[in-house]
């Protein structure tokens, strides 16, 4: 499968310039029909502390352009956006979208970053999400979320064999994110991609370097820090083989990521 990790300078709060923007990028990149094609975390707004101005009315605006998006270029697209909670804050979302067009799984993040006071924005998710897409059964996570190596490894337990982290990470922690990104491969002998964001907003700036990682934890490809579409092709068969000849996760003994 081939995979593009679209890695852009996303206008801030503009739905409409960004989806316009990303179309450009993908189309100019020809993915082949079947590729998987993933935007950052709150891509088409920047990581807006207010929800009500960013997220999806009931014409569902963002959730649509992802399908269309998905829909025109015959492949799975995974991309960030805000919708509505029910308490009146937001819900920071990733959704995946089929080749058809089809919106298929929907994953709210886990771990709103309270160091910048997202959770009092944003409700926090309850449920792992693991989804079909192509040969992969696909595990989106949400930038914050690579901190906390316990959701991963549930992922793992039910299946998961590719795991996507869309992210706005910024440049004060970078050091962080690409060791955090291979020791995700690592530990659960998986394919993880982590796509980032370049550019600037009003409070943060962002170093780019989407990667892509293999389940033995080496870097198939790696971007820079600027816009780009970074493109690789990963296989379900090399995963298969990694995890027979040298077989960790038969060794996981559940009553000690119980807590």
């Amino acid at each position: 499968m081939r995979v593009l990790a679209v890695q852009y300078d996303i206008a801030w709060e503009s739905r409409d310039a960004n989806i316009a923007a990303v179309e450009a990028m993908v189309t100019a990149a020809a993915p082949p029909a079947g590729s998987l094609i993933i935007l950052p975390e709150m891509g088409y707004t920047g990581f807006s502390m207010q929800p009500a101005r960013v997220a999806d009315s009931e014409a569902r605006e963002t959730e649509n352009a992802l399908c269309a998006l998905a829909r025109r270029h015959a492949s799975w697209v995974l991309g960030g956006l805000v919708q509505r909670a029910e308490d009146g804050r937001g819900r920071n979302n990733a959704l995946l979208a089929g080749p058809d067009g089809t919106a298929l799984a929907t994953y709210t993040k886990i771990h709103p970053f309270s160091h910048t006071g997202e959770h009092r924005r944003y409700v926090a998710g309850e449920e792992v999400v693991v989804a079909p897409a192509g040969p992969f059964q696909l595990a989106p996570f949400i930038c914050y979320d690579l901190r906390f190596p316990e959701i991963f490894r549930t992922a793992v337990r039910r299946g998961a064999d590719l795991m996507v982290v869309i992210a706005n990470w910024p440049e004060a922690r970078f050091a962080h994110w690409e060791v955090l990104l291979r020791a995700r491969a690592i530990e659960n002998q998986a394919w993880v991609i982590g796509v980032n964001r370049c550019g600037a907003d009003p409070r943060f700036t962002y170093p780019g370097v989407s990667l892509i990682i293999a389940p033995d934890g080496a870097t198939v490809a790696r971007a820079g820090d600027g816009a780009e579409v970074l493109a690789a092709d990963i296989a379900i068969e090399p995963l298969r083989q990694w995890r027979e000849a040298f077989p960790v996760l038969r060794d996981l003994r559940e009553r000690w990521t119980r807590g």
